[in-house]
């Protein structure tokens, strides 16, 4: 049996804080890329989704080299005092950053289907780009919105590789599901690995079918009014 639930924990409270940066920043940098246009812009594109194509071992890799001791982001911490490799806050940034291509993939194409011309004539009457966002974007996209944050927390929730460069595999700190169950693999103890992983697979797919009941309706609505 398995007693200490530690890894349950923290594989949530990183999936949690991490899709909540992801959904900031993937919507943020969805709008201001859709509002651009341009070859030089699929620069952007290419470093936003880079975590999407590379190995997440090559990520981890990279992040490692930002935040470790001599990286250029790990000795601004060191200033203040703080470590970020081998850490709790390192399994969040592990699981943001991979998870980020997902949240702005979705986010892109969500916010590419909403009217043009309703917004341009929002802007017209004088409503500020905050205020266009806020109350004709984000209600207009949230369907779309919602199904990347979702992808995002079961990516966040099931990473490894990179978690594992950057945040390394910490008892009660930075043991996150995944690596519980490769570790318990290394260990020979096939029965620990069985239940933790069966563990995420209960809430990896809870996340879809709530995803798919979620995204039923709405299918099902669209299709009415466009019957009628």
């Amino acid at each position: 049996m398995i007693y200490d639930l530690s890894p349950v924990w923290i594989s949530l409270a990183t999936s949690i804080v991490a899709t909540a940066i992801t959904m900031v920043a993937g919507v943020a940098a969805a709008s201001w890329r859709e509002r651009r246009s341009g070859s030089a812009y699929a620069i952007f594109d290419g470093v936003a989704l880079l975590p999407l194509v590379l190995p997440p071992t090559v990520v981890g890799f990279l992040l490692l080299l930002l935040f470790g001791r001599h990286g250029p982001l790990g000795k601004l911490f060191l200033r203040v005092g703080m470590t970020v490799v081998f850490s709790w806050p390192a399994t969040v940034i592990a699981a943001a950053v991979v998870s980020f291509p997902l949240m702005y993939l979705t986010a892109r194409a969500a916010i590419a289907q909403v009217d043009a011309p309703l917004l341009q004539a929002a802007r017209t009457l004088g409503a500020s780009e905050w205020r266009v966002f806020r109350r004709i974007v984000v209600p207009l996209a949230a369907p779309g919105l919602l199904a990347g944050t979702i992808l995002s927390f079961a990516r966040a929730l099931g990473e490894f590789g990179a978690t594992l460069m950057l945040a390394g595999d910490i008892p009660g700190r930075t043991e996150t599901i995944p690596l519980a169950i490769y570790f318990a693999v290394e260990a020979g103890d096939m029965r620990r690995a069985i239940i933790w992983s069966v563990i995420d697979v209960a809430i990896s797919l809870s996340l879809l079918f709530a995803l798919y009941y979620w995204a039923r309706p709405q299918s099902t609505t669209r299709a009415q009014l466009g019957r009628s």
